[in-house]
Parts: structure tokens; C-alpha cells; sequence
């Protein structure tokens, strides 16, 4: 039995694959809801990253997240969310400033 790499057999899959769609971020705005009853958000490293728990479905890493504090807009990247079991909308994110 004999293996063999064809080069021109590869090449295809590996350009389809570079030259896909990326995924839209989108940007959801909680700068409307009230910190403490409606999200919780801690701010860690000198309020370069932080960490959220909200309520709210279809949020995906590399989305982004508005916050007001006091009369300031905050912008923040999603770098990782969890979505609990119960209830199912019910999520904890780490979150970087941008």
C-alpha cells in the first residue's frame, strides 16, 4: 500500500476555507438597563477587561457590548461567554475594552 500526497488535491480545500465568510459582530446594548438588577458587571484589570452575567440569547464571542457608566458610553469586545442550563437566556462573559 502506497501513500501519496497530491499538493493540487489540498490547495482547494485550504483556500475555500480562507476565503469564507466571517461571522458579523454585532453589538448589543445594555447601556439602557440598570447594573445590579439587570446585569451584573465587574471591571478587572485597571477596567481594561471584565466580567459580566446578564440575561439576553444569540451573544457570541467577538460581539460587542454597551454599557453606560454614569454619562460615559463603554464599548466591550466578548472574549468568551457561557450560557447557563437554567434559565437557558441566562449567560457569564469575560469581556475586553475596545
Amino acid at each position: 500500500m502506497t501513500l501519496s500526497f497530491n499538493f493540487f488535491n489540498w490547495l482547494p480545500l485550504s483556500v475555500m476555507s480562507i476565503n469564507e465568510p466571517k461571522q458579523k459582530c454585532r453589538t448589543h446594548d445594555y447601556s439602557q438597563f440598570i447594573p445590579g438588577k439587570d446585569y451584573v458587571f465587574e471591571l478587572l484589570n485597571c477596567s481594561l477587561e471584565g466580567r459580566m452575567t446578564a440575561i439576553g440569547q444569540g451573544i457570541q464571542p467577538f460581539d460587542y457590548i454597551l454599557l453606560r457608566c454614569d454619562s460615559e458610553l463603554l464599548r466591550y469586545q466578548v472574549v468568551e461567554i457561557d450560557y447557563y442550563a437554567d434559565p437557558p437566556d441566562m449567560w457569564m462573559a469575560s469581556l475586553k475594552k475596545s
